[in-house]
């Protein structure tokens, strides 16, 4: 499959199907933030347990304890770790609960040894419990983890200040570890969703060219098979006739061709006069009555090219899935709406386009208008016509929320 790749703010995004065994790279994959934001937490985490480190070597040990400490330290930093690694509280309540405990003891057993120098381990398992365990059960024993680092400096001989220091401390280390580990998580969802914004963009702009194909072609291939029908009948007959024909057939062709550059560019202004008088032009080659009533306004850009399509499309669908021998264009304008509809007869009840091309043409043309705020809405009317109706605001600066809802209750497969 080919690769396909997206321009503008997502340029750097390359994007294959999966359903086709392709692979996606994103540079969020790559990108500074979240593996900074780790970065950062060990860093803190590291700092955290130096100062432990610290206090335990400033005071006289002997070989093996201070191995112990060190071989305890090393451990709360690696179960600190895991703790902090991004989706940890979705892990296991077994696997959960053993981490816990190993920190639990080694966080509070040692504290009978070191005392006070030992506390600041408590702020690793405040910010643990927060990170792991449910909210309500969670601040609970963060707060009574905090509380109970009152109790070693007194047991250690030391001040009343000390022990609301370690208390205050636990609590802001839990805190920090907490922050620290939910940030670097968030930031990596951050980016992960940006590329999956960027995948949806690429998904969309394709929706839109394949959309704006289907309105621009669908016209033009109608227009260029129905002369072509129309120059087979005339040449025995009428062959100077045939050559007009097959003039208008070149221009058409021609028409087609430049629609699908400026689609593949991203220029798609149409002109609603053009269309009309396109419109008009093909519909009395197809021996079909045309009564146009224009009054045109001054119109936006966007709104302009959503009547055009849908003039294209309406003209298009006459051709195809009628026997059309009467056909009413009217454009009409207020202050604030414009409205566009054609009314064709030759309609038979339930026909339906069967080809395997049978194409979407309203319903993308209805969402088109909903974009702008308008609408469009089709169905057959008494005496064998249809009529395909569509309004739109004559201003539009920015695409609009909702709108009428189209009730297309006439040919299928448009």
């Amino acid at each position: 499959m080919k690769t396909s790749t997206s321009h503008g703010p997502h340029e750097n995004l390359v994007w294959q199907s999966p359903a086709t065994g392709g692979t996606s790279t994103r540079r969020n994959q790559t990108h500074p933030g979240p593996r900074l934001a780790r970065v950062i937490l060990r860093v803190a985490l590291f700092s955290y347990l130096s100062i432990t480190a610290l206090n335990i070597i400033s005071t006289d040990l002997s070989p093996a304890t201070a191995t112990a400490a060190t071989a305890a330290l090393i451990v709360v930093f690696l179960i600190q770790m895991r703790h902090s690694a991004p989706g940890a509280g979705r892990r296991p309540v077994r696997e959960k609960a053993l981490t816990l405990g190993v920190q639990f003891l080694l966080t509070y057993l040692p504290l009978f040894v070191f005392h006070a120098q030992w506390g600041a381990l408590g702020g690793f398992l405040s910010g643990s419990l927060l990170l792991l365990l449910p909210s309500r059960p969670a601040w609970i024993l963060f707060t009574a983890v905090g509380l109970s680092m009152f109790l070693p400096p007194l047991l250690g001989g030391q001040g009343l200040v000390d022990s609301i220091y370690l208390c205050q401390s636990t609590l802001l280390t839990g805190l920090v570890v907490f922050a620290l580990s939910h940030l670097a998580e968030v930031i990596q969802e951050v980016h992960d969703a940006r590329g999956e914004l960027a995948r949806l963009a690429v998904t969309r702009e394709r929706l839109r060219f394949a959309r704006d194909l289907h309105d621009l072609l669908g016209f033009g291939l109608s227009a260029i098979t129905l002369k072509s029908e129309l120059v087979h009948r005339l040449i025995p007959t009428h062959p100077e006739r045939a050559v007009q024909e097959v003039d208008d057939i070149l221009t058409i062709s021609r028409q087609s061709l430049a629609d699908v550059r400026r689609v593949a560019s991203g220029f798609r202004d149409m002109s609603l006069a053009q269309e009309v008088t396109s419109a008009e032009s093909v519909l009395n080659a197809a021996d079909v009555a045309v009564r146009v009533e224009v009054a045109t306004a001054e119109l936006s850009r966007q709104v302009e090219n959503a009547l055009a399509a849908v003039l294209r499309e309406a003209v298009t669908n006459v051709l195809r899935h009628s026997r059309a021998t009467r056909c009413a264009i009217r454009v009409t304008t207020d202050r604030e709406r414009v409205t566009l509809s054609v009314d064709n007869d030759g309609v038979t009840a339930g026909r339906r386009d069967t080809s395997e091309h049978g194409g979407s043409g309203l319903g993308n043309l209805a969402l088109r208008l909903r974009e702008i705020g308008g609408g469009l809405d089709s169905g057959t009317r008494p005496y064998g016509t249809f009529r395909l109706r569509a309004v739109a605001p004559v201003a539009v600066s920015e695409p609009a929320g909702t709108a009428v809802v189209p009730t297309d209750t006439g040919r299928d497969g448009e």
